[in-house]
Parts: structure tokens; sequence; C-alpha cells
């Protein structure tokens, strides 16, 4: 193992390295095929690592890797501790973390405490009988006097949140697919196994520890039904008809959250974020609070928006700052489970100027941020045909949903090889046509490409005190104008951005107070427009 303490990391006084940084989401399946199977692997990751390193990132959070049956794709585990022979082995796990390490690279793992995979072993003794070592280790119930299920919660896949277990003869619960039953994180004895798994990976080297579906990790105890939604507009899927007041986000989470917490604490200067996906930030604050809980949380604030102008930014960053209680937060635009931002975004057709204008936005924002694999070349969603889908959401609802195939496509190296350079075999899922020319090749030879826009922007971020830690403040600008004061100390920034297709008046009290440390799309200070999809971060003189 590498020692912890021999890792770089930018971290300024008082600001522990995850705090302002800047994190890579690598979906591993999808980065780079070392075997030639059409799958992204460990190996394959290691390869690219000093690409990663050299984009100016803090950090790499993978998605699983974890031995599974790959209904969800690593996100229904059989066995928390050892590596999916598609993944590689632990071998290559130790690898990635020495290099990683070796490039000042910190390293955040996904860990799936509130389900499992139906053929774990757990839950494969669980479901014997109802008097064995294991069986109280899943949610269960018997079935209602008519044979229905115990009450009317739903799965986030469609259909009941229950499936019945004819040797058991009860119902069994799932929030997600029948085949990921839910743990019974209030059991002392899951909560123990769940533990010896964090130690597990932390003692291998992991940096941080990223709590999949955290809000999801205990449910109500009495089993009482969800209120109907009444707030709810053209619902697509059965679980948007209801209210989730006692499926999950139960106060008994946040028991067990603060003991993870001092878990991790126990190894120095590690990580633990939080996924909670659409959740209130008052509920989000719960399960940050400060030096007790969650370092900080993943939140879905900017994902499902489906049009950005610039009331989004502020309405979000300003209820965050009334919301918080002084907890950390995070951002991000894309991940493996939305649409990419630039394709939900584009007025028009998504473009390179487009690209570039959400990255700097992105990187000005306060908190630590998530940059997903890709929107450093400006990728759009991809476009994936019904026959090639393997998502079970999007199969499920097509053609309602765009599903998460599109956000999951191999990332393109080489512009003119086979597969773009991320397999020699067919991938598990299409390369976009349209993604060939953005590939990274073609991008390293042109100095204003969104690759190396993005880098200048990252490495700005990583230097600067008022982009990393500073307080924030929004001007009030005529839209489509969005203006934010970025102040640490004596430090002052002021980030301008366009967010429309067209040229903006650009008027400002005293341009000679403020100088150019960055300008995309065209901007200049001395002019009197910013022009299109246009930014400018200026430093006070």
């Amino acid at each position: 193992m590498v020692d912890q303490q021999q890792q770089a990391g930018p971290a300024g006084p008082g600001h522990p390295w995850w705090q302002g940084g800047v994190i890579y989401h690598v979906y591993l399946r999808s980065f780079a095929d070392s075997n030639g199977d059409g799958i992204g692997d460990l190996p394959g990751l290691l390869g690219r690592l000093d690409y990663i390193a050299a984009l100016g990132v803090d950090s790499v959070w993978i998605s699983p890797f974890f031995k599974s049956p790959m209904d969800d794709f690593g996100y229904d585990i059989s066995d928390h501790c050892d590596i999916d022979p598609i993944f590689g082995t632990m071998a290559d796990w130790d690898a990635v973390v020495e290099r990683a390490h070796a490039l000042g690279l910190r390293l955040v793992i996904d860990q799936v405490y509130s389900h499992t995979a139906a053929d774990h072993p757990w839950f494969q003794a669980s479901r014997q009988d109802r008097r064995n070592d294991y069986a109280d280790w899943y949610v269960w119930q018997d079935a209602k006097p008519d044979g229905s299920p115990p009450n009317n919660w739903q799965s986030i896949f469609g259909g009941p949140a229950w499936t019945w277990d004819a040797r058991r003869r009860q119902y069994y619960m799932h929030n997600f697919l029948s085949s990921q039953p839910d743990l019974n994180v209030h059991h002392p004895a899951v909560q123990e196994a769940i533990k010896t798994i964090a130690r597990f990976w932390l003692d291998r080297g992991a940096d941080g520890l990223r709590l999949d579906a955290a809000n999801f990790f205990t449910h109500d105890r009495q089993l009482r039904d969800n209120p109907p939604n009444k707030a709810a507009t053209a619902p697509k899927r059965p679980v948007e008809f209801q209210q989730a007041l006692h499926n999950i986000s139960q106060p008994e989470t946040l028991d067990f959250i603060e003991e993870l917490r001092r878990l991790v604490d126990g190894y120095g200067d590690r990580f633990m974020v939080a996924e909670l996906g659409e959740a209130p930030f008052s509920l989000v604050a719960d399960y940050t609070q400060p030096g007790k809980r969650c370092h900080t949380a993943y939140n879905f604030a900017f994902l499902y928006r489906w049009a950005l102008d610039a009331a989004l930014p502020r309405q979000v960053i300003e209820g965050w700052q009334q919301a918080s209680g002084g907890a950390w937060p995070s951002w991000t635009f894309s991940n493996h489970d939305a649409p990419r931002a630039l394709s939900r975004w584009a007025m028009g057709a998504a473009s390179p100027a487009q690209a570039k204008l959400l990255n700097a936005l992105l990187l000005c924002l306060p908190g630590t941020l998530f940059l997903y694999y890709g929107e450093e070349l400006g990728l759009p969603q991809a476009e994936v045909a019904f026959d090639d889908l393997v998502d079970p959401e999007a199969i499920a609802n097509w053609p309602h949903t765009l599903g998460r195939d599109g956000a999951r496509t191999p990332m393109p190296w080489l512009a003119e090889a086979p597969q773009g350079g991320f397999s020699r075999a067919r991938p598990w899922l299409p390369l976009d046509p349209r993604h060939r020319p953005l590939a990274v090749d073609r991008q390293e030879a042109d100095p204003d490409s969104t690759l190396h826009v993005t880098r200048r922007l990252l490495a700005l971020r990583r230097e600067d005190p008022a982009l990393r830690w500073g307080e924030t403040r929004f001007c009030d600008l005529p839209p489509p104008l969005l203006g934010m004061e970025r102040t640490y100390g004596n430090r002052r920034l002021l980030c301008l951005f366009n967010l429309s297709a067209e040229s903006v008046p650009l008027r400002l009290p005293d341009m000679s107070a403020w100088q150019t440390l960055q300008a995309i799309n065209g901007a200049r200070l001395t002019e009197t427009e910013l022009p299109a999809f246009a930014a400018l971060i200026l430093e006070a003189i």
C-alpha cells in the first residue's frame, strides 16, 4: 500500500483536500477497455490516470467494480469485498491506488449499502427460512390477508417495492429492481457488516467513500403507506405518484451515518459523500452536519433541470446558503443517472461553445465539484437505438424517459480508431458517431478546444483560493447575464456568463478596477458586449 501521508494535494491552511476540489467521475464500464471484451476495466483506467491527472482534478470517483450479476451494472453487489472479473483483480486495484497516489490523485469509490444483489450469500441465506442467522438482514413482511403486498410503496424502476418469495412465504422489499433486495440497516449485525466493508476498502487505499442512495438506508418500521403526491405533474412512473415519506429518509439513518463518519475519521484525511438524489436542501443539510455526518452530499439540484437560465444557479446556490447551516455543498451538472447537461441545456444543436460555457460555470461554483467523464470534451448525450438499450430503466419506461444509456457510452480517445480507441471489440454500448470528432486526440491538437479550455479553468480553480474556498455573492444583472463575485480574504473575483445564443451588452461600473484571468468564447473586458455563450473571469486590481 502507498503511505497516505505521501500523497500530494492542494489543500490550503485549514482546508482538507476535498474542500473546493474537483472530483472526476469515471463510469468504469465506459472509460477504457484493456483486454478487448468491450467493457472498460481497472487496467484501462490505470493506463489513463496520467490523462486524468493532467486535467488538473483532485480526485477520481470510480463507479462500482465489485462482484455483481450486473442487473444494474454493478449497483447490485454480490460480494462487496471482491472485484468482478470483468473489471480486473485486486492486484489491478492496488496498481491503480499506487499510480493514482503517485500522481497526487485521491480515489473515491462507490459503496452500496442500501441493498445487495439477490444472489448475495446474505440474501440466499436470509430467504431460506425465518430462523437462521441472516433471517432479519433484509426487509421481510407477511402478505395482507388478501395476499397483496404489505403496503403501497413503489420501486424506482416501476411496480411495487415488494416481491413474493415462495421459500419464506413472505414479501421482501426492494426500492430498485426486484433483484436488488433492501438490506435491513436497522439490524445491528447488518450495520457491523457494512462497517467491515468500509474498513476493508479504506485499508486497501480508498481515500473516500461515496454512499450510494444514502437516504434509502432505513425504512419506516411500521411500514405505513406513502401518501399521494398531489404536486406530481404528468408522472411517468408509479413511484412519482407518491410522496416518499416512509420508505426512505428515516431519522435512524442519520444515527448510522454518524457511526460511519467516526469510522472514516479514524483513518485521518479521508472523505465521505452521500448521494441524496433530489432531496430538499433541508434534508441534505441534515446528512452533512459539519464534523458529525457526511463531509458533503452529492445531490441532484442541477441534474434533472431541463433548461438553464440566469436564475437557476442563483436559485440553487442561494437556496443552499439559506438551508445549509454551514454544511459544505457539492455540485454536478451530469452523471451516469441523468442525460448529459450539454444536451439538456443546449439552445439548438449542442456546440463546443456551449460546452466551454457550461464547464466555466461549473468550475466557478462554490463547494466541491464533480466533473463527469467526457464533459471536458463537450460530449452531448449519445443517441442509443431501442435495440441497443441495456439499462433496465430505459427499457421499462421507453420512450417516455431517455434512460441512462445515452450518458454512459464509450469515451472517445482516438477519432479514427475502431470504437474510438475505447476497445478493440464491439463495446457494451455503441459509440455515438457524433463523439468521434470530439475525441481526445483531435482536441489535444487544438489549443482552443473544449479540452484545453477546461484544463485552463481547472488550473485556475486549483490555484485560486477565491474560486476554491471563497464566499459567493450574486450580482443583480439583467438576464441572460449571470454574474457572481467570489471572495477569499482580500482576493476578489468577478465571474460573468452570457447564457444565451446572442451577444448582450456588458457595462461594468468601473472597467479599470478589473483585469482578465480567463476569457471564454471571444469575451473581452475592453468590449461593450459579451458574445454568445461567452464568459469572463476577472480579478480585482
